[in-house]
C-alpha cells in the first residue's frame, strides 16, 4: 500500500498542482457503506459530510439497479426509451404543477449552464443576480457567478453579486423585516444596475437554503420581496436544489417549497442518483420550449437509460424508507445536541440548520459576533483524527457543515456529537 505522501505525489504529477483535497492529512478511501467509510488502512470513518451518496455508500438497491440496467442497454436520448420518461414523470410529480419538464445533465454546473440559457431564451436578456459568496458549478458561465475564484479577466459586465445572508451579521442590523427588506432592496438596485446596460436582467440565481453561504436562519417570507422584484422586472427565478433537494431539510422534499416560493427553473445534481454522474434542469413547459428553439442543445450521457435506473432507485429507497422523515427527527435530536454543547463551548456562537443540514458557527466572541475560520479549521482537522468526517463553509468559513447521508440515525449522530465536545475541549 502506497503512503499518502506518494499518492499526492502521483496526484500532483498525473493531475496537476493545486488539486484540492480534504484536511490537512487528507483520508485515503476504499470503501463505503451506508453511513461509513473506511481507508486503506481498514480505519472506519462516519461520513457526516458527504451528501452524494444521497441514500447511502452503495446502497443495494441503487447498485442492483445500476447493474442489471447496464446489462441490458446503455445509450443516448436520441433513440426512444421508457427510462427518461417514467423518472421524468416521478421526478417532477414532487414539484409544484406548473414545473413538469425536464432536461437530463450529467452534473450540477451543467444544470445551471443551462438554466442561464433558459433565462436567456425567455426575457432575451443576459444579466445575472448571485449572492457575493454562492457558488453554483464550474463552467465558463456559472464560474462567472462565484466571488471565491474570480475568473480570469475578472466578471463580465452582465453579473451583479448582492451581499449573501448572513443571519449572525444581518443586513439592516437586525433580523425580521429590516433583514429581508435591506436584502430586497439590494436585489432591487442590482435589477437597476443591470437594466441601465446592455445586457439587461435576466435571472436571480440562488440555492434557497443558501448552502454554501452557510445556510443561515432566516425569517419566514424572507425572498418575498426579491422574488416579486424579480418578476416585476420580468425575470426569472433559478433554485439551486444540488444541496437542500431530495428532502434533505426534512420537512419539505424541496429546499424552494421550505423557503415558501415557487421558482422558475430548478437546477439539481449531487444526490439524485446516488454517486451515479446525474444532474436535471426542471422547469415549466412553456420556459423549455423556449430553450429549445433558442439553443441546439444534446446531451450524449445526460438520461441514458443506466443514470435513469440509478435515479429512479434514489425516489425509490427516499420514499420505502422514510428518510425526508428520519432527516427531519435525527436532524432535531441532531440540533439540540449541539444546543447543548453550545451551553459549555463558548466557541459555538449559533446552532442552525434543518433536517441533515445542519452545524454551529464558530465565534472567537459571541458578543462581537467574530468569526473563528481558523478554529473551524482545526476542528474538523481533529475530528476526522478521530473517525469523523465533516467540513466548515459560510460567509465566515467558520460554520461546521453537516451534511450525512440519508439514513444517519440517532446512534450516529449522538457518536457525532460525543466526539465533538472532546474536540471542542481542546480548542
Amino acid at each position: 500500500m502506497q503512503a499518502n505522501t506518494d499518492l499526492l505525489a502521483r496526484r500532483e504529477r498525473l493531475l496537476g498542482r493545486g488539486m484540492s483535497t480534504f484536511y490537512t492529512d487528507p483520508v485515503h478511501l476504499v470503501r463505503g457503506s451506508g453511513v461509513w467509510l473506511w481507508d486503506a488502512d481498514g480505519r472506519k470513518y462516519l461520513d457526516c459530510y458527504n451528501n452524494v451518496p444521497h441514500v447511502g455508500h452503495c446502497h443495494p438497491a441503487v447498485v442492483e439497479a445500476i447493474c442489471r440496467q447496464a446489462s441490458l442497454l446503455n445509450t443516448h436520448t436520441r433513440y426512444l426509451h421508457e427510462g427518461i420518461l417514467g423518472y421524468v414523470e416521478r421526478l417532477t410529480a414532487t414539484f409544484d404543477p406548473s414545473l413538469s419538464t425536464a432536461i437530463m445533465t450529467c452534473t450540477g454546473s451543467e444544470a445551471n449552464d443551462i438554466a442561464l440559457r433558459m433565462a436567456q431564451a425567455v426575457t432575451g436578456k443576459t444579466g445575472v443576480i448571485a449572492t457575493d459568496h454562492t457558488y453554483h458549478g464550474n463552467t465558463t458561465a456559472v464560474s462567472q457567478l462565484s466571488t471565491r475564484m474570480p475568473p480570469v479577466g475578472g466578471f463580465g459586465g452582465h453579473v451583479r453579486h448582492v451581499p449573501a445572508p448572513d443571519s449572525a451579521r444581518p443586513l439592516g442590523g437586525a433580523p425580521g423585516a429590516a433583514f429581508a427588506a435591506a436584502f430586497t432592496a439590494r436585489v432591487e438596485q442590482a435589477i437597476a444596475d443591470l437594466e441601465a446596460t446592455t445586457h439587461g436582467f435576466s435571472a436571480l440565481i440562488l440555492c434557497p437554503y443558501f448552502a454554501n453561504e452557510g445556510f443561515p436562519d432566516l425569517p419566514p417570507g424572507f425572498l418575498d420581496g426579491a422574488i416579486a422584484a424579480v418578476r416585476k422586472a420580468g425575470g426569472v427565478v433559478i433554485a439551486d436544489e444540488v444541496q437542500p433537494g431530495f428532502g434533505r431539510t426534512g420537512s419539505h422534499f424541496w429546499g424552494h417549497q421550505r423557503a415558501g416560493f415557487v421558482p422558475d427553473i430548478v437546477t439539481l445534481g449531487k444526490p439524485m442518483a446516488n454517486g451515479h454522474p446525474v444532474g436535471a434542469v426542471v422547469t415549466t413547459p412553456d420556459t423549455l420550449n423556449a430553450f429549445r428553439k433558442a439553443f441546439r442543445y444534446f446531451n450524449t450521457f445526460g438520461g441514458n437509460p443506466v443514470s435513469c435506473a440509478a435515479a429512479l432507485a434514489v425516489l425509490d429507497v427516499l420514499r420505502d424508507e422514510n428518510l425526508m422523515e428520519n432527516a427531519r427527527a435525527v436532524g432535531d435530536h441532531a440540533r439540540h445536541g449541539l444546543e447543548r454543547l453550545a451551553a459549555r463551548h463558548d466557541l459555538i456562537g449559533m446552532v442552525r440548520g434543518a433536517g441533515l443540514f445542519f452545524g454551529a458557527e464558530l465565534m472567537l466572541d459571541r458578543t462581537a459576533r467574530t468569526p473563528a475560520p481558523d478554529h473551524a479549521t482545526r476542528l474538523i482537522n481533529g475530528m476526522k483524527d478521530r473517525g469523523i468526517l465533516m467540513g466548515k463553509i459560510g460567509v465566515g468559513e467558520c460554520t461546521t457543515k453537516i451534511r450525512p447521508p440519508m439514513p444517519f440515525s440517532r446512534d450516529n449522530a449522538d457518536l457525532m456529537l460525543e466526539v465533538l465536545d472532546d474536540v471542542l475541549a481542546t480548542l
